[in-house]
């Protein structure tokens, strides 16, 4: 079932609520994945009824990124959720225009616009140092979405792991009563996270991106024989990357609070970002 608009959404949630059923919501951007996928079959799990966000949000894109050919289809994402519900649940795909979320603003002003801002330390660092902005407008949109569909959960993919720990704090600090679940990155059949953007690269792209699961499991195998160095586990990296890879980041931080680390522990989360193909992609891993 397809749904654009906010009150009526809200009218089927409120029945959903009435009869005592539990609400499970995945937000995305579309162009629905595998990885997708995962995420709403775990709220069909554990849910009697699931919202599917399918809206690509502006206000989190920055000037020069990809927001005009970021891919779109509603077509395949409702077919995809339908595969995912089967009989056991039912799934409204709510795909609400920009005007119907953002309706007596510019969009691209927070002069006119209330925006959800996280902490400076959770959002100035990783992607958010080159994405200035971002994890704002990521707060805003999820946050709208928690007040439009009122969910009992909510299910966020690890593959995007700043962002999980940004919506986790900021639920904790607004006291939003939804319970935010974390799933497991889904790999290809050669270890590349499954991302909306590897539509993006080409058939010798997709090879180089091959990189960042190799770099995070090469990490993983030196420290399980004893370096906790965070500069030598570094260095491990640099003899798996060529010139077809522009290293953004590679850091070391805490799997909660995103503190960085100087040595690494059970606690630790690697993330790493690169750009292939001109493509920016992420990848991250637990070290233990």
């Amino acid at each position: 079932m397809l749904e654009t608009k906010i009150e009526e959404l809200r009218k089927k949630v409120s029945e959903w609520k009435r009869d005592g059923l539990k609400v499970g919501l995945v937000p995305t951007m579309g162009a629905l994945h595998e990885g997708h996928l995962s995420l709403i079959k775990k709220s069909v799990e554990i849910c009697d009824k699931t919202v599917v966000s399918v809206f690509v949000n502006p206000i989190q894109f920055g000037p020069s990124e990809d927001l005009e050919k970021y891919p779109r289809n509603i077509e395949a994402d409702l077919e995809l959720c339908k595969k995912a519900g089967g009989d056991k649940c039912e799934i409204i795909v709510f795909a609400p225009t920009p005007a119907e979320m953002y309706p007596d603003a510019n969009i691209m002003s927070n002069d006119f616009l209330t925006y959800i801002a996280p902490p400076f330390f959770y959002s100035n660092k990783l992607c958010g140092k080159s994405r200035v902005g971002h994890f704002d407008g990521v707060c805003t949109v999820v946050m709208k979405l928690f007040n439009i569909v009122q969910p009992d959960s909510a299910f966020f993919g690890q593959k995007d792991a700043q962002q999980l720990i940004i919506i986790k704090k900021m639920v904790k600090d607004l006291n939003v009563p939804v319970e935010i679940v974390a799933c497991p990155i889904v790999r290809d059949g050669q270890g590349l996270a499954l991302s909306s953007r590897n539509k993006y690269l080409s058939e010798d792209g997709r090879r180089e991106a091959l990189v960042l699961s190799k770099i995070l499991s090469n990490i993983k195998a030196c420290y399980n024989k004893g370096i906790m160095d965070v500069n030598a586990l570094c260095e491990t990296a640099f003899s798996f990357l060529n010139e077809h890879h522009q290293l953004e980041y590679l850091e070391f931080v805490d799997r909660e609070t995103l503190e960085n680390k100087t040595v690494a522990d059970s606690d630790t989360l690697v993330l790493i970002a690169l750009r292939v193909d001109n493509v920016r992609l992420i990848d991250n891993c637990f070290i233990n």
